[in-house]
């Protein structure tokens, strides 16, 4: 038996023929570019942010090494990053689920036989196309308690003006309405799900005496499920990394009600120079979002259908 496993080692560590190592040479050139760009852009972004958020580093002076202080500081005497990660699991609880059905409700929508589909599509899909600063800057002129359009028109039928952005309780749900409009991706995600829905399985199902909302329920839903998965796990990641639209609209206010963690971040890192806190919140954010996708994982095989199981 030994002797077996000897020659068996011998064999996968042969010295390579020269044909061999041109293939490997080969092989290696046409990767590099995906190598080197892994490596500066991916790996030692990981490892440098692990080891920064293990000092005290203010770009301006070498690191100090402090060991998980700035981990504790963060947890224990930060008086805003309980209001900070509030914030963060507000927007990921309520955001994404409610983007989520409102795009696959627009999308079920698309999948139907309606006059002038395919404009309805690019109008859904618009948004998605759009730079994020244009949006930003159109909402927040919409939005806006003294020359913004949706209280002028308030103003107009003679009632009173809402504070979208600049009233703490509404800041955020402000956002989560800029943020259901800007789904035209998970439509067509949702969209390209629901057309490849087998017909047989409707006409199976009206055969059976199903009704339109029976045959959404057992037969359309279940046959998404994978698509689902999919833009959750997505949004969930795009969720805790939330920047662009509320830094625009409301630079995490007003009194901080969004400031959500990137924000958060990006303040400590570029304005007040704490490349350590800065980096210790980046990998409180990456455990956040792994455990966030690992659960979203595990719960996947109760509730997600795969047609091939069948």
């Amino acid at each position: 038996m030994a002797a077996f496993a000897n020659q068996d080692i011998k064999v996968r560590f042969r010295r390579l023929s020269k044909s061999e190592v041109r293939q490997l040479i080969t092989g290696l050139l046409f990767v590099s570019p995906w190598l080197i760009g892994f490596l500066a852009f991916t790996l030692y972004p990981v490892v440098a942010a692990m080891y920064y958020s293990l000092t005290r580093y203010d770009l301006l002076r070498s690191p100090v090494f402090i060991g998980f202080k700035n981990y504790i500081d963060i947890f224990t005497k930060d008086p805003v990053f309980p209001q900070v990660a509030y914030n963060t699991i507000y927007w990921v609880f309520f955001a994404i689920p409610l983007g989520v059905i409102a795009a696959y409700f627009m999308a079920s929508l698309l999948n139907t036989s309606i006059r002038w589909r395919s404009g309805f599509r690019a109008i859904f899909f618009f948004p998605s196309i759009i730079p994020a600063v244009v949006v930003a800057m159109v909402w927040q002129f919409l939005l806006n308690a003294q020359f913004g359009v949706f209280n002028a028109a308030l103003q107009g039928a003679g009632l009173p003006t809402i504070p979208f952005i600049s009233n703490p309780s509404l800041a955020k749900p402000s956002l989560i309405a800029v943020h259901m409009w800007a789904q035209g991706g998970a439509i067509i995600i949702f969209l390209a799900a629901l057309q490849d829905v087998p017909r047989s399985l409707y006409e199976a199902a009206i055969v059976d005496g199903a009704n339109i909302w029976q045959r959404f329920r057992h037969v359309t839903v279940p046959m998404t499920t994978p698509a689902i998965l999919f833009v959750l796990i997505t949004g969930f990641i795009g969720g805790f990394q939330n920047f662009t639209t509320p830094w625009l609209i409301t630079q995490g206010g007003p009194n901080n009600a969004t400031e959500f963690m990137s924000i958060f971040l990006y303040r400590n890192a570029f304005i007040h120079l704490r490349m350590g806190k800065a980096s210790a919140l980046a990998w409180i954010m990456f455990i956040a979002v792994a455990a966030f996708a690992i659960i979203l994982f595990k719960s996947s095989s109760r509730w997600v259908h795969y047609a091939s199981e069948d």
